[in-house]
């Protein structure tokens, strides 16, 4: 068979690498995300962070926890300020102070392919309108700039990332078995994706969910993140 006859996909002729995200902040109603900084964010995240003395948040990072603020701004300094990963701090505006981390990572600008991941969520965060708004703000940010594909990773093990994947918008695509060894343990990773094609319905619906008119005196959300996007799904 000739090679004109096999087939090869969707042409993309026009295609070019696209812009890397920038150190720059975004913002949204219920939070911002800022360029993580030691200086400015370390003292917040360390005390939100120590708010799970247990330390659950950390377990399937291959960081954390740390013993103080100290420590957890020299590793900030030593490593996590760079553009890949490009570290933000969750500053929610409730309180103005930050509440947690979210970063772009693994960039590949050529093919146009981007993961969210590095997430740390306080319990002063998780599951806030904060929280999920600040995902919507870096899927904005990241198809903004014309990237055809968004991943999420997370161990295999880890039901609320897995969770919190699919009420996002994203897609299961399989699980990469014995991938990493983290922490002493092995460790499969769930891989999630959304692409440039799935992305401005998914918009429509977080900006749907993110409306005033979904929130009533007290911040409550009426309709839920998921449900909207399983509405969506169901057309």
């Amino acid at each position: 068979m000739a090679s004109d006859d096999q087939p090869k996909g969707e042409r993309l002729d026009a295609w070019t690498p696209r812009p890397r995200p920038a150190r720059a902040r975004l913002s949204g109603r219920f939070c911002r995300l800022e360029p993580l900084h030691p200086a400015t964010h370390a003292d917040d995240l360390f005390a939100a962070t120590a708010a799970d003395p247990a330390g659950g948040i950390w377990t399937y990072l291959p960081y954390g926890p740390f013993a103080d603020a100290a420590a957890y701004r020299t590793w900030i300094e030593e490593g996590y300020q760079g553009d890949d990963p490009l570290f933000f701090a969750i500053v929610d505006h409730a309180s103005g102070k930050a509440r947690g981390v979210a970063a772009f990572l693994r960039i590949d600008s050529a093919q146009g392919v981007i993961e969210i991941g590095h997430l740390v969520f306080s319990p002063a965060l998780q599951r806030t309108t904060a929280a999920s708004e600040a995902i919507y703000l870096l899927l904005k940010q990241a198809f903004a700039l014309g990237y055809r594909r968004c991943e999420w990773k997370c161990n295999a093990l880890n039901a609320p990332s897995r969770a919190a994947a699919l009420r996002f918008g994203f897609k299961f695509e399989g699980v990469f078995r014995q991938a990493a060894v983290v922490k002493g343990c092995n460790r499969d990773t769930a891989w999630y994706s959304m692409i440039d094609k799935e992305w401005p319905a998914i918009l429509a619906t977080f900006e749907k969910w993110l409306a005033p008119g979904n929130f009533d005196a007290t911040g409550r959300q009426r309709t839920a993140l998921g449900d909207c996007m399983t509405m969506e799904a169901g057309g």
